[in-house]
């Protein structure tokens, strides 16, 4: 069986953790817990050199990093469900819109992050999250009006695909950081559809077994 290491609260985490459930992967789930600082140490090192989750290890021992990456792994060795279209135009933009989230959003307000700028640009918790928010509300701005464009139930799409792998993980984190999701009314209801997927419940940060109380 292959192994994730992750982490419940981890966006990049949750992403592959969507796409394994949806396509009905079972792996062994090992957690790295980043608030004790377990993904700098050298274990977790040796599998990732950058000290981030996730890690997919396969059977043979190979070790993949970056959840698009393992995302589009996923896709090429468990074709069904398909996380991407055939059309190559709607592939590009699917991923284009997937990497507005995984690329330009996400890092910028991820816990590294969000710890640099405590420690040494003097924000306390509420100037973290003030970032954070920021970060997000503009991303989200530009991929509303991405959405606005299309009259599906998801985004270019009838059914849930990479986007929404990338877009449940980074709304969760808008409403930890206290981000008004009513202004985004399309990717709200985007979310609000995943989230009664059974693939995105066994997914949530909550039903994990290394969630915090």
């Amino acid at each position: 069986m292959m192994k994730l290491y992750g982490y419940w609260r981890s966006s990049a985490s949750y992403r592959v953790r969507i796409a394994l459930a949806l396509k009905g992967v079972e792996v062994e789930y090992i957690a790295v817990n980043l608030r004790e600082g377990e993904q700098a140490q050298g274990e977790h090192l040796s599998r990732n050199p950058q000290g981030f989750v996730p890690v997919l290890e396969l059977e043979d021992s190979t070790q993949l990093t970056q959840s698009l990456a393992i995302m589009d792994y996923l896709d090429a060795t468990f074709p069904e469900p398909a996380l991407m279209p055939s059309d190559a135009i709607l592939r590009s933009k699917i991923l284009a819109a997937s990497l507005a989230i995984a690329s330009d959003i996400s890092p910028i307000q991820n816990l590294s992050v969000l710890n640099y700028i405590k420690a040494k640009h003097g924000q306390d918790g509420e100037g973290a999250k003030t970032w954070a928010a920021h970060w997000i509300t503009q991303g989200f701005t530009a991929l509303e009006a991405i959405a606005q464009q299309y009259d599906t139930p998801y985004l270019m799409t009838d059914q849930p695909r990479f986007f929404e792998c990338c877009l449940v993980p980074q709304v969760y984190n808008a409403r930890r950081f206290d981000v008004d999701m009513d202004q985004f009314p399309k990717l709200n209801a985007i979310d609000s559809l995943c989230r009664k997927h059974p693939a995105f419940i066994k997914a949530a940060p909550e039903n994990q077994a290394d969630a915090a109380p």
